[in-house]
């Protein structure tokens, strides 16, 4: 196929039959999956599921991530006339990867949000498949870290972002976009000697472990020194990465909840994204786009960009 053939290809997320390969149909029309996969709540024969997380009932700063899911899928769309850039193989035709949609949960019941995307995470990982999330804002990460620590054991986590999420919250009860790693870390999901926080430029002082290689470190060592540092420490430990828009600096990623300056250009992130290839990557997310205040939608067209990027690095994950 090629681009001509748009003229008779549309709603590849519907019509398409063959899970694997690249879309032609217009980037302006169709309906918007994420990379054109098919949309389908049956996972069988499917290798990995991206899924929606319209969540951002635990923001502290700027709401509106909740629309962050269907920015994703629209900015994609104009991503799948090719392979992925700079991977060397074509991880859109190898994979067969569906669009499963968003969690499905009751907005007034905050407290039971957790519970319901920990059993939604679930049941793509018994389906036998993998999993990326597009949230939402960054609280999504420690339900989606239960399902996939009941599984694979305590995970290696790979952070991009600006903040550390880790500021001290006993209430079990609370949804907080800025503690969930330090519940995380206390529920025994994370190995804290396996994992990395990438892009930090905000205080807190206790990293409970955690390596941080701060937003001027990556400036000052550049993006080859950073995959190296972050591969020695995960090792071949399951990780799992998250990455927060916010990483990136306002400059590049303005539409976001909360911006910091002085971050991590995207040319840096995606060096360092596929400078960790061959990572044990299990399962991953792209967090904190919120469009409300990203007029040009330059961030979503990142966090796109991103999460394809982590669809690749799970897929390299199993090539050997």
């Amino acid at each position: 196929m090629a681009l001509t053939d748009a003229k008779n290809d549309i709603d590849g997320a519907i019509t398409r039959k063959d899970p694997r390969g690249l879309s032609f149909e217009n980037a302006f029309g169709g309906v918007t999956s994420f990379l054109r996969r098919r949309y389908t709540k049956d996972l069988t024969g499917f290798d990995l599921a991206i899924t929606g997380v319209p969540f951002d009932q635990a923001t502290t700063n700027r709401p509106g991530t909740r629309l962050g899911p269907r920015a994703l899928r629209e900015a994609s769309a104009h991503m799948v006339n090719d392979p992925p850039y700079g991977w060397g193989f074509d991880a859109l035709s190898e994979l067969a990867i569906a669009d499963y949609g968003d969690v499905a949960f009751d907005y007034a019941d905050v407290a039971g949000f957790p519970a319901a995307l920990t059993d939604h995470i679930a049941g793509i990982l018994d389906a036998g498949c993998g999993a990326i999330a597009l949230g939402g804002d960054h609280s999504i990460s420690l339900p989606i870290l239960r399902a996939q620590a009941a599984r694979y054991g305590a995970l290696a986590l790979i952070q991009f972002d600006a903040h550390t999420d880790t500021w001290p919250d006993e209430a079990p009860a609370r949804i907080d976009h800025g503690t969930m790693f330090y519940k995380a870390v206390r529920e025994g999901l994370i190995d804290v000697g396996r994992s990395v926080q990438v892009g930090i430029r905000t205080e807190n002082p206790d990293p409970l472990g955690i390596t941080i290689i701060d937003a001027p470190e990556v400036h000052e060592i550049g993006p080859k020194a950073v995959a190296e540092r972050i591969r020695a420490i995960a090792g071949g430990h399951p990780a799992y990465v998250t990455f927060d828009i916010d990483c990136l600096d306002p400059a590049f990623a303005p539409g976001t909840g909360t911006p910091v300056w002085g971050g991590l250009s995207s040319a840096q992130a995606a060096a360092i994204l596929r400078g960790i290839a061959g990572v044990n990557m299990i399962g991953g997310d792209v967090v904190e786009v919120s469009p409300p205040f990203d007029p040009a939608g330059a961030t979503a067209v990142a966090g796109a960009h991103a999460a394809t990027e982590l669809i690749c690095l799970w897929a390299a994950a199993r090539r050997g």
